[in-house]
């Protein structure tokens, strides 16, 4: 097998569709992710910072939930956030002195917007899986798996979405997967298997997952992980929403509303009129869906555009943050954003666009960097500058006003850093 990494174009191209059946079946890459690019530390170094940004009020996207068993214990995530924290490698006791019990599962959504080394580390196997697969319109997260749980707290269930699960160790996991046709006959049904399907399992596919595995997961395929003693995955999902659910949920929505919408000078709006009691309820419906003809009509004319904007801010957005969901109250962007100190940006500076985050210029006045678009003048951002920043180059400003000026409103996305020396051959602006 080909364990270079990132993985290569050749592995995606020949190697993933030829194991998975053209990406249909559930596939285990043995030692595919090295521990350089995620390691169990990070996923509780990321804990660690959201129990700071907890303990100073900070908002943060990063969602935790506590299982005890299959039951989830919301009471013990202020707990876990709010208790003094755990000595260096006494994570586990820690964690089962809080829940009150020998095994436990942690559940952490959105890790990569509170762990900058787990958002670079697996953003490059993302990157490698953009160019070599495909990009998902809704881009990815990170879900973190820890604990030492005889079983997923979520019980034996399938997924929406293709899914990655790596498995960070330190210990071994087993996981079982099952055809969604398969598990309906075994079942008689789909809804989730609680409690114990120990029978189950002797029917499933099973996988021993050791540390640096990567299990392909399809969708709609129902699975189960098992493990004896702790040991952290980290599933990836691609998040291929359903084009009807963009439509209904953001592209459509929009369009109604810029033809729908209140009028600003005139808060109150246009009345319906008073109807005749004799006339029933057939005049009001007549006039409300003429007005909806007349809306739809309009709206049928901007389609194209309005499509080709959202789409493209979607896609733009979702690149530049290095393939990542963009959502709010990203931790490590707001506290990047924080540090970044305009005054430095001066001649003979040092900058750079910190992995895996990319600079992606829209038009002259509009640039996307780190999920956040930006009005700024990209006239001065050459193409051998942008592609230097998106390699993670430093790049030395020079005595260019214009290009400091735009180097400075980028900098308020939390995507550009000052460096004081160069970490790799420094590039010229």
């Amino acid at each position: 097998m080909n364990n270079l990494w990132p993985p290569s174009r050749e592995f995606w191209a020949t190697e993933f569709p030829g194991h998975t059946s053209d990406r249909t079946t559930p596939y285990l890459f043995k030692s595919l992710i090295p521990a350089s690019a995620a390691a169990p530390g990070d996923v509780l170094d990321g804990l660690a910072a959201m129990r700071c940004a907890h303990a100073t009020g900070m908002p943060h996207a990063a969602k935790a939930r506590v299982y005890v068993g299959e039951e989830r214990h919301d009471d013990l995530v202020e707990t876990v956030l709010a208790k003094d924290g755990w000595e260096e490698g006494a994570f586990v006791p820690w964690m089962q002195s809080l829940v009150g019990a020998d095994r436990f599962s942690l559940v952490i959504n959105n890790l990569e917007t509170v762990s900058p080394p787990l958002a670079a580390g697996l953003g490059t196997f993302l990157g490698s899986l953009h160019e070599g697969w495909g990009v998902p319109i809704g881009g990815s997260e990170q879900v973190a798996f820890a604990g030492n749980y005889s079983g997923t707290a979520f019980g034996v269930h399938e997924g929406a979405e293709d899914a990655f699960l790596l498995h960070l160790g330190p210990g071994i996991k087993l996981f079982y997967c099952w055809p969604g046709e398969e598990y309906q006959q075994l079942t008689g049904g789909t809804a989730p298997l609680f409690g114990d399907y120990q029978w189950l399992l002797k029917h499933g596919e099973r996988f021993i997952m050791e540390p640096g595995d990567a299990l392909f997961l399809p969708r709609r395929v129902f699975h189960v992980g098992r493990q004896d003693t702790f040991s952290i995955s980290v599933a990836v999902p691609l998040y291929t929403f359903p084009d009807d659910r963009l439509l209904r949920l953001s592209l459509l929505p929009d369009l109604l509303d810029a033809v729908l919408g209140e009028d600003a000078g005139d808060s109150f709006g246009t009345p319906s009129p008073m109807h005749a009691a004799a006339g029933g309820s057939a005049p009001a419906a007549q006039r409300l869906t003429e007005r909806a003809r007349t809306a739809l009509t309009a709206i049928s004319g901007q389609l194209e555009a309005a499509a080709g904007q959202h789409v493209e801010r979607r896609w733009e957005a979702t690149a530049s943050n290095g393939g990542w969901e963009v959502v709010n109250n990203d931790l490590a962007r707001a506290q990047a954003a924080a540090a970044f100190q305009p005054e430095q940006i001066v001649p003979g500076a040092t900058v750079a666009v910190p992995a895996p985050y990319q600079l992606r210029i829209a038009e002259p006045q509009r640039a996307f960097l780190r999920g956040i678009e930006v009005t700024c003048d990209t006239g001065p951002l050459t193409g051998d500058l942008v592609a230097a920043l998106n390699a993670g180059t430093p790049v030395t400003l020079p005595q260019d006003e214009p290009l400091r000026s735009t180097i400075t409103a980028l900098g308020t996305t939390g995507g550009i850093r000052i460096t004081t020396g160069p970490a790799t051959a420094e590039a010229p602006a």
